[in-house]
């Protein structure tokens, strides 16, 4: 009985505190508000990046480390693969969690390959959107 009780409580809880997409959009224009004017990027080069348009371009590189370290994602230059599951458990509607994590899991050793976290972030936001295009999401 305590355990089914527990099983409800947690099913209420990330009921609750999943975002549906639109919400996800909006938090993520906080995000965007942050860090564009930190990497000096243009809406015409980061616009576009949760549709697959990756410019290689130092400052939109950097843009993609300013979302993930302003998401937590991000901790002493390195990323942080754990937080970003975390992440996608917190905030992501119900039926992207598991695609979201499987691609972030295929993806956790491109960060390894890069030294730059700019360079680390753009890679690795890149394979994820790779991965599973449909279940992708980036400010």
């Amino acid at each position: 009985m305590i355990f089914r009780i527990f099983c409800f409580i947690l099913f209420i809880q990330s009921c609750v505190l999943a975002m549906t997409k639109q919400q996800m959009k909006n938090s993520g224009k906080l995000l965007k508000k942050t860090c564009m004017p930190k990497t000096g990027v243009t809406e015409d080069q980061v616009g576009a990046i949760d549709q697959g348009k990756f410019i290689e371009d130092k400052n939109v590189m950097c843009y993609i480390a300013c979302i993930y370290t302003t998401g937590q994602a991000v901790k002493n230059n390195k990323i942080i693969h754990d937080a970003m599951i975390k992440q996608v458990d917190i905030m992501f509607p119900a039926e992207m969690r598991e695609p979201a994590k499987l691609a972030i899991e295929k993806c956790k050793g491109v960060a390894k390959t890069y030294k730059d976290i700019c360079e680390a972030s753009f890679w690795t936001a890149k394979c994820i959107y790779e991965a599973d295009p449909d279940n992708f999401f980036f400010p």
